[in-house]
């Protein structure tokens, strides 16, 4: 059981998740190129599980490109609003369970063949992000695919920090808290990686890295915000080569590792 479940139960049980993805152009950008990324790997024929669904954002968008789609978070309140949705489209090859990604007990082995971890190691600290690895490869059939989305704690700093709060970052606290420690200077909560140790722990756990990019360079929010749709468009191609380019994966505050099970 991850050390810190009340704490993130309380964060989500109001349902904050099910707008995140809308809340603005930049904030949709996470969402967009994770999307683009996983139609690259789910098929019609794919079992697919997501630990960590939210209110149910990617299960709603997979439901029609896999054969079946299983949705666990640690939030049942998620899983409510989640249950809501797939009742009301008549979903039919949805299921969903409350759950424990550092330990997934009602489910079996080698199950599925993706296995979508988007959303826990943002709260997990780095030993029980481990027992994550472990029970996400459990999971994940032989030559499966497994995808860990994390927090970049130098694109996060310098996103939603120095560049959007100049008057306030870089400050002595922050570079303690985030460059150091891992976590958020404000809210503690939130865990933070960077690529090369994301990338050694899976190697650890005998997982092959596929690739390792980033899904989110929104560097300064109001500027992309305030776009015309002609400036957007092209932002979006020039975001799309950063997306592809593991050079920049750094410097993304969201990032995706995709792995293989061997």
């Amino acid at each position: 059981m991850s050390s810190n479940e009340k704490i993130i139960q309380t964060r989500y049980a109001n349902k904050s998740e099910e707008n995140r993805a809308t809340l603005s152009r930049a904030d949709g950008l996470e969402f967009y190129f994770t999307k683009k990324l996983l139609e690259k790997y789910v098929n019609k024929q794919s079992s697919v599980i997501e630990i960590g669904c939210g209110t149910g954002y990617y299960g709603m968008f997979l439901s029609d490109k896999c054969k079946e789609y299983t949705g666990v978070d640690l939030t049942p309140e998620n899983i409510e609003l989640f249950n809501e949705k797939i009742l009301n489209k008549k979903i039919k090859n949805i299921s969903t369970i409350v759950g424990d990604a550092t330990d997934l007990v009602n489910i079996r082995n080698n199950t599925f063949d993706i296995v979508l971890v988007l959303g826990p190691m943002y709260h997990l600290p780095p030993d029980e992000r481990e027992l994550v690895f472990s029970e996400a490869k459990r999971i994940c059939k032989d030559n499966g695919i497994i995808i860990f989305a994390y927090i970049n704690k130098y694109g996060a700093y310098l996103q939603c920090g120095i560049l959007a709060f100049p008057d306030i970052y870089p400050n002595q606290k922050a570079n303690e808290c985030v460059l150091i420690k891992g976590i958020d200077d404000v809210n503690p909560d939130f865990y933070y990686t960077i690529p090369e140790e994301i990338e050694n722990s899976a190697k650890n756990h005998g997982l092959t890295k596929l690739k390792n990019v980033g899904v989110n360079f929104a560097f300064n929010k109001e500027q992309i915000n305030n776009m015309d749709e002609e400036k957007f468009r092209l932002w979006l191609d020039f975001s799309n080569y950063l997306c592809n380019s593991e050079s920049c994966t750094g410097l993304s505050a969201h990032s995706l590792l995709v792995c293989k099970k061997i």
